[in-house]
């Protein structure tokens, strides 16, 4: 597996519990198991959801599933 393809599937297990559609920043890093602190890690790479957050746009709301979040966080990152 990718380090891309690890590190969305990760946002994607992390928000597994979320209920959607999430309409704002706060409510997506609320979504989150430990808010902004939660972490991925691929190989090298670390990203955090605050770290994570600083790539979305308020025109990316609202999100509807955890597979879009994780798309649109995954290739702004540029991993």
């Amino acid at each position: 597996m990718s380090v891309k393809e690890d590190i969305r599937a990760q946002i994607i297990g992390a928000l597994a519990g979320a209920k959607f559609p999430i309409d704002t920043p706060k409510t997506l890093l609320g979504s989150f198991p430990d808010g902004a602190q939660t972490t991925c890690k691929s190989g090298d790479v670390v990203l955090t959801a605050g770290d994570a957050g600083k790539v979305l746009k308020p025109d990316d709301f609202p999100f509807k599933s955890p597979e879009k979040v994780a798309k649109v966080i995954v290739d702004r990152a540029g991993l």
